[in-house]
């Protein structure tokens, strides 16, 4: 697959939504007019963005800690040769929002969530019995918000 080219109305879809969806019945319907495109185009178009990786996720960022649960970084040192298998059990866990790899000594990371922080321990817990390497928590200790908005 050939990496996609994006008009402009690819563009106008994309800095709209970075700034904000509507909380109403029909929000597409809503964004779909004030591009001036019909709301079937607009989803159209949403999903192809999401299916040729141009956006990597489409939904609401939610403060977990907001609504009760928690969430932390983690690290893990883990020789390349152990790395399939290692990140099939990381990715095993429902705690495991998403993972990437690194070129550091620290070389996979990723993000456990769930609705208490015991739950968080566990499944770190977990992650090292079933590997044999030690997962390294680092919890948020400051929060900042950032309005970043990267125009296409």
């Amino acid at each position: 697959m050939g990496e996609r080219v994006l008009d402009d109305v690819d563009r106008a879809i994309v800095n709209r939504l970075q700034r904000g969806f509507p909380v109403c019945e029909r929000p597409f319907l809503d964004v779909a007019g004030e591009l001036g495109i019909a709301e079937s185009d607009l989803i159209a178009r949403l999903q192809g963005l999401l299916d040729d990786g141009v956006l990597t996720r489409f939904g609401p960022l939610y403060q977990i800690e907001r609504a009760g649960g928690a969430f932390v970084l983690a690290a893990m040192q883990v020789p390349p040769g152990e790395l399939e298998r290692v990140i099939a059990a990381v990715n095993a866990l429902p705690e495991v929002a998403h993972n990437y790899l690194r070129e550091h000594r620290f070389n996979l990371w990723f993000v456990l969530a769930a609705d208490f922080r015991r739950r968080i321990d566990e499944a770190a817990s977990r992650i090292e019995r079933e590997t044999g390497y030690s997962v390294y928590l680092m919890p948020k200790l400051r929060e900042y918000f950032l309005d970043v908005q990267l125009p296409v």
